[in-house]
C-alpha cells in the first residue's frame, strides 16, 4: 500500500499531492494492482497498463475502498510516509491486519539504478556543475546569505533542472552548522562560505557542496581544507563493487582523525540519492551493506569548528563494474571570490 512519498512515483509514475484526500496504490499478493485516487485528480494519473485506476468521489469512504481492494489481509506493507491518520484508521477497521513498513521491499528495488536512471542523475550532476562554475564568478561580499541562496536557486533552474530543491548558504561561523538555513547575515571580507545545493531533473536529484572564501583564507582554514580535500578524494577512491559501505566512511574519517579534526566531523560520509535526495544506501560506520554496480550516493565529509568556520566537499558517485564514476566534475579546489 503506497500513498504519498517517493515509492509511489517510482512504481506508478504518479506523485500523490500532499493532500487530505487519499491516493493509494494497492498491490495485492495475487491479482491486479489498483490506484485509488480522488476523482478530481484522476486525470493526472497516466495508466500504462501496470495497474487499473479507481477514482473515488467526495462522499465515498476511501479507507473502506482501500481495505476492500487489499482484501483485509493478514499482513500489509505500507509506505513510510503515509499519513498517520490513514494508517490508524486502517488499523482500527482491520484489526487482524499486521501493518509493516514497505521500505525493506521498496528500497531493494530502488537502491540499484538502471541506465536510464543513471542518465538522469548524470544530467542533474552536470547541471549542478554548471551552477558551481557560475557561482565561482559571483561577488559574495556585501550580499546576505539569503541573496546568495536566491541567486543559486535561479541558476539551478537556468542550468537545466526542472525545480530548485535547496540551497544552503552558510557563511563565517554559520559554516559550522551543516544544515544551516540562510539568514540576513551579510558576507564580509575573509568569510568562508559553504554552499550546498541541488535540484531535480525529471524526478532525479542533484546534490553538491562547494566552498568559497571572500579574499584570502586564514592559515587555519587552509590547513583544514587541505585535509578535507584529501579525505574526500580517499573516500571516492574507496568506492568499488564488493566494498562495504562503512569502508567508504572509514576512508574519509581516517584521514580527518589523523589530522586532529576527528571530533569536528559530525555526520555520515554520504547518503543514497535518486528520486529522493536522501535514500539508501547510507555511507556510515556500521553499514556493512556491500556496494553493487548501479548504487548512487554522495561522498561528503566535512569539518565543522564551532565559533570559527565549517567546510564540506560533496560529489555524487555511481558504483560501476570495476570502481566508480563521479557525477560532479566541477573544481574542488578552494574557490576565492570577491
Amino acid at each position: 500500500m503506497l500513498s504519498v512519498g517517493a515509492d509511489l512515483p517510482y512504481l506508478a509514475g504518479y506523485e500523490a499531492p500532499q493532500s487530505e484526500r487519499l491516493t493509494m496504490l494497492v498491490v495485492p499478493k495475487d491479482g491486479e494492482a489498483t490506484m485509488m485516487v480522488p476523482r478530481l485528480e484522476a486525470a493526472a494519473v497516466v495508466d500504462r497498463g501496470a495497474f487499473q485506476t479507481m477514482p473515488w468521489d467526495e462522499t465515498d469512504d476511501p479507507i473502506e475502498i482501500v481495505l476492500g481492494l487489499a482484501g483485509y489481509p493478514d499482513s500489509a506493507a505500507i509506505g513510510d510516509q503515509t499519513w498517520s491518520r490513514v494508517l490508524l484508521a486502517m488499523q482500527e477497521r482491520s484489526p487482524a491486519t499486521t501493518f509493516v513498513p514497505a521500505t525493506p521491499l521498496t528500497s531493494e528495488l530502488r537502491i540499484r539504478k538502471d541506465e536510464a536512471e543513471i542518465g538522469l542523475l548524470r544530467a542533474a550532476g552536470q547541471a549542478a556543475d554548471r551552477v558551481a562554475a557560475r557561482l565561482a564568478t559571483e561577488r559574495f561580499s556585501g550580499r546576505t546569505e539569503k541573496e546568495i541562496a536566491a541567486i543559486t536557486r535561479e541558476m539551478i533552474v537556468e542550468e537545466g533542472h526542472d525545480v530548485a530543491a535547496f540551497a544552503i548558504v552558510a557563511s563565517g561561523v554559520n559554516g559550522a552548522l551543516p544544515h544551516h538555513e540562510p539568514t540576513d547575515r551579510v558576507i564580509a571580507d575573509g568569510d568562508s562560505v559553504v554552499l550546498d545545493f541541488g535540484g531535480r531533473v525529471k524526478g532525479y536529484y542533484s546534490d553538491t557542496t562547494r566552498d568559497f572564501v571572500v579574499g584570502e583564507p586564514s592559515a587555519a582554514y587552509a590547513r583544514a581544507y587541505a585535509v578535507l580535500r584529501e579525505a574526500q578524494a580517499a573516500a571516492v577512491d574507496a568506492v568499488a563493487p564488493g566494498v562495504p559501505a562503512q569502508e567508504v566512511d572509514r576512508a574519509a574519517r581516517r584521514i580527518i582523525d589523523v589530522a586532529g579534526y576527528g571530533e569536528f566531523f559530525i555526520h555520515r560520509t554520504g547518503h543514497g540519492i535518486g528520486i529522493e535526495v536522501h535514500e539508501e544506501p547510507y555511507i556510515i560506520e556500521g553499514n556493512e551493506r556491500v556496494l553493487e554496480p548501479g548504487m548512487a550516493f554522495s561522498v561528503e565529509p566535512g569539518i565543522y569548528i564551532p565559533g570559527e568556520f565549517g567546510m564540506r566537499i560533496e560529489d555524487i558517485v555511481i558504483v560501476t563494474g570495476d570502481g566508480s564514476e563521479r557525477l560532479n566534475l566541477s573544481a574542488r579546489d578552494l574557490c576565492l571570490v570577491e
